[in-house]
């Protein structure tokens, strides 16, 4: 198995190059959201490479694979601007996350707050807000991975906290597969970073769904750990999206369109002006909001059943983004 793993880590390797070399899959398309990398030719493939492993995680469920290869097109055919339209996008991954949560019996049981644990009980509602709440960690990780490594190093993070927390293993037998998958996000983080390939579309959907799919099984199955703790893990790509959302609204902008106004990219913005080469900038401006969020998320895991430490480190996250965000924004 080891042997077919590195093999298989290996192939990465080559076919990054190989994409690059013959600039096959470009990122360019010439949108202003993508201005910042230095090179036209990036291979947009990472989605490509985390299929196999995310599908071998829970490979015995059909439903599963079937839902994992659907949300994978998506962002495929967003990606090579086969789906142009934003609005179609949206519509196209409410379909697929309700389908999944009816499916996969996808389910967030309880918040510790009796009236909303009530409702939570109603089938409709349930499956409303669960849908909602995979839509806004798909959509907010989608747009923190405007940075080389972002997401990546982000979500790396979230998987090795959960299978570190003393939480019941959800997939007995399958320790070799997770161990494949972290290994194979560490690989394309490396190959992110050095510029060689990116994960796209395709690759941001797949992944925070399936992060959002872990977690919610996690909760599901370990009713003692407070729920904000796994609100805490996906803080940053939520609170990401829901602020983006009320910024944009706020200034008659389409919550749609992306544009170059959020914190990760005024981090860059301010590090551009310091360093001038743009892939240093970009990987300066990602390993430091990672090193951030590495703290946040370790910190969490040290009390991971109590639910008054859990929101105040939610809240500290939040306001040390807004406040960071509104100080950047007024001053570039």
């Amino acid at each position: 198995m080891e042997l077919v793993f590195l093999l298989y880590f290996l192939t990465i390797i080559f076919f990054s190059y190989y994409f690059k070399g013959k600039k096959y899959f470009s990122n360019y398309s010439g949108d202003n959201h993508q201005l910042f990398s230095n090179e036209k030719n990036i291979p947009l493939v990472g989605g490509m490479f985390l299929v196999m492993p995310i599908i071998l995680i829970n490979y015995h469920n059909f439903f599963y694979i079937l839902i994992v290869l659907s949300i994978f097109i998506l962002g495929l055919l967003s990606d090579r601007k086969v789906i142009v339209s934003a609005k179609q996008r949206f519509l196209i991954q409410i379909l697929l996350i309700f389908f999944s949560v009816i499916f996969l019996d996808l389910k967030i049981l309880s918040s510790r707050l009796l009236f909303f644990d009530n409702l939570l009980d109603l089938f409709y509602f349930n499956l409303i807000f669960t849908s909602f709440c995979l839509l806004i960690l798909i959509n907010g990780s989608n747009f923190i991975d405007g940075l080389n490594g972002l997401l990546l190093i982000y979500m790396t993070i979230v998987i090795y906290v959960l299978l570190d927390t003393e939480v019941k293993l959800l997939f007995e037998g399958n320790d070799s597969y997770i161990q494949f998958l972290l290994i194979t996000l560490i690989v394309i983080t490396a190959l992110n970073l050095s510029n060689l390939l990116m994960l796209g579309d395709a690759g941001a959907y797949i992944l925070s769904f399936f992060a959002g799919y872990l977690i919610i099984l996690y909760h599901n199955s370990n009713p003692n750990i407070s729920p904000y703790f796994f609100i805490t893990l996906l803080w940053y790509p939520c609170y990401e999206n829901l602020f983006s959302i009320i910024r944009k609204l706020k200034n008659k902008f389409s919550p749609l369109v992306p544009d170059n106004n959020h914190l990760h990219q005024l981090i860059y913005q301010r590090f551009s002006k310091i360093i001038n080469n743009k892939v240093i900038a970009n990987n300066v401006s990602s390993i430091l909001i990672s090193i951030i969020n590495c703290i946040i998320l370790l910190l969490a895991a040290r009390y991971p059943y109590e639910s008054n430490y859990q929101i105040k480190i939610i809240l500290t996250s939040i306001f040390l983004y807004t406040s960071t965000f509104f100080i950047l924004n007024s001053n570039k």
